[in-house]
């Protein structure tokens, strides 16, 4: 096991995840909120999940880090970050990991950032916990990872409360409470949620620096195709709980296969398009995960799909190296194209 630790550290590999499927036991049945996902994730790489919201993103990354309840979660498969298995490793020692190697800059900092607290006190106690700084250092060292993440009066912040502040504030502070114990990988989920567009650029421009600087890996996890554009070097797609297609980020938006991929493009607005034009919208509704559809889990809002669709599962399959997509009718094949050609006819589209 030390031999092999040792040639996944010379190889670059951070994290394995293997396998891994998360569900969450509820009286009417288990909600497949994870099913059977496998990567790997480099150092110093940034890696992009997106889909739609429930598709089971964030229950990914927080079963990676091993944050979610005790009771009610079956979990399998396998997480190895630097060789280490996380999910085996007893809760005591996953907490030494937590903050010092392994980070997440949640969703809402509302709602994640102790409202009753000041601000330097839980950017203060991270670094006396986990790294043993006295406070006078850790009080000094919060004070400049404020100003590295460009809060202004980093002083004045530090005594202040959550309420007190903007919500690119707030979320910077999120960074900054990520940042804290420079750890190794670093977890975005939507950390440009309910921010204006100029907040968002500066957040992500922000994680990007710090990544450099620092040399993490990030996982950003978004719904938004275009956050991931110019932030990730690779992309996975989710659907349902599963991954549908995995690609460098330049290869997915050049030649992507699956056709929900496709949708999720189409749903971007485009500053070419005239005022008030109607967005694109995917059609149907995302699948019962206690009980998904037999065959691709997209089938019933795939306008491609077919009898096979319905009835057979896809397997991933490798397009080009280090493209793989799960589909029976990828973008490009005959029945894609026969489609397109009745669409852009008016001809009503029938499975066949």
């Amino acid at each position: 096991m030390k031999l092999q630790a040792e040639s996944r550290r010379e190889s670059g590999v951070l994290l394995e995840v293997d396998d891994l499927h998360t569900y969450f036991s509820t009286p009417i049945g288990l909600v497949k909120s994870v099913d059977h996902v496998s990567f790997t994730l480099d150092r110093g790489r940034r890696l992009g999940i997106v889909g739609e919201s429930g598709c089971g993103k964030t229950v990914l990354s927080r079963s990676i880090m091993g944050l979610l309840p005790r009771r009610n979660v079956v979990r399998g498969g396998s997480v190895l970050y630097e060789g280490r298995e996380l999910t085996t490793m007893p809760l005591k020692e996953r907490r030494k990991i937590w903050g010092a190697e392994m980070a997440m800059i949640f969703q809402d900092p509302m709602t994640s950032l102790n409202p009753v607290i000041r601000i330097g006190k839980q950017l203060i106690e991270p670094l006396q916990i986990h790294l043993g700084h006295d406070r006078q250092t850790a009080s000094d060292t919060a004070l400049q990872l404020l100003t590295d993440v460009g809060i202004p009066e980093p002083e004045k912040r530090m005594r202040q409360y959550a309420h007190e502040l903007s919500g690119g504030m707030r979320q910077r502070v999120m960074i900054a409470m990520a940042l804290t114990c420079g750890p190794s990988v670093l977890f975005a989920d939507e950390p440009t949620t309910a921010l204006d567009v100029t907040v968002q650029a500066q957040i992500l421009d922000l994680i990007e620096r710090q990544r450099r600087d620092r040399n993490m890996s990030v996982v950003l996890v978004t719904h938004d195709l275009g956050v991931v554009a110019g932030h990730t070097d690779e992309i996975i797609v989710m659907y349902a709980g599963q991954i549908v297609e995995r690609a460098l980020t330049p290869v997915l938006f050049s030649s992507m296969k699956m056709p929900y991929t496709e949708a999720l493009f189409r749903s971007i607005p485009k500053l070419s398009d005239p005022s008030h034009t109607r967005l694109v919208t995917i059609g149907g509704r995302p699948p019962n995960l206690i009980a998904p559809p037999e065959g691709c889990r997209f089938s019933p809002r795939c306008p491609y799909a077919t009898d096979v669709c319905t009835t057979t599962p896809p397997e991933l399959v490798e397009a080009t190296p280090g493209h793989w997509y799960a589909c029976h009718h990828p973008v490009g094949s005959e029945r894609w194209q026969e489609v397109n050609v009745r669409m852009n006819t008016g001809h009503s589209v029938e499975a066949s």
